[in-house]
């Protein structure tokens, strides 16, 4: 049961569905809800990071970023293990992708919210996600070193050119006309991720 496993108990079963209730199921799903649960993520996040680590604000919004990137709330959905308590339409033939995974757990911390105040939802949080590792998080986001490195040694346009290629996604980074990387991967994020690591370690390794 939901309950059990997040450990809350919700006393609003109707609410607590709705986090659950993908848009393709019925009109009464977690988009109301996954827009709130985004808010108090980026406020709560952003004040544990703030209060506890002494880093300057440009670090700190890599660290907040980190922790509420759709990566990494599907990583936090796996990890609880839900995807039968979802309430999904045929259409999705019970395909989860991780967008629907990180917009459940915002609808999820909503929910906690709703029923329970600010200070229940600001220790949730913080259990939920670890945020006492974060002096182990490493900066992942190859996309935005990318550009800040490229912006500051090169003057040149940057694109990227992302197609889908059978089950997969191929990546292409141009500086102005120049192919300088290819990446894959299983969505388009990940390829053009992947294609900005390349990227890196060919334009600035030592």
């Amino acid at each position: 049961m939901i309950d059990e496993k997040l450990g809350v108990t919700f006393k609003n079963r109707k609410l607590i569905n709705e986090a659950l209730t993908h848009p393709s199921k019925s009109k009464n799903n977690y988009q109301r809800l996954e827009f709130l649960g985004d808010s108090i993520l980026d406020f709560l996040v952003g004040e544990y990071l703030f209060l506890n680590c002494d880093k300057n604000e440009g670090d700190l919004t890599v660290l907040r970023s980190h922790y509420v990137s759709e990566e990494y709330l599907a990583e936090c959905f796996d990890r609880l293990d839900i995807s039968n308590e979802l309430i999904l339409g045929k259409s999705l033939q019970n395909k989860v992708t991780r967008a629907i995974k990180g917009d459940v757990i915002e609808a999820i911390i909503a929910v906690v919210y709703l029923e329970n105040g600010l200070d229940f939802v600001r220790d949730f949080i913080i259990n939920l996600l670890g945020l006492d590792g974060f002096r182990d998080v490493k900066d992942t986001n190859y996309k935005s070193q990318l550009q800040e490195l490229v912006q500051a040694n090169f003057k040149c346009a940057m694109k990227y050119k992302t197609e889908k290629e059978d089950d997969n996604f191929v990546a292409h980074f141009y500086m102005d006309e120049d192919l300088i990387a290819t990446g894959y991967g299983k969505d388009k994020l990940s390829a053009e991720q992947n294609c900005a690591f390349v990227a890196l370690n060919k334009l600035f390794s030592d």
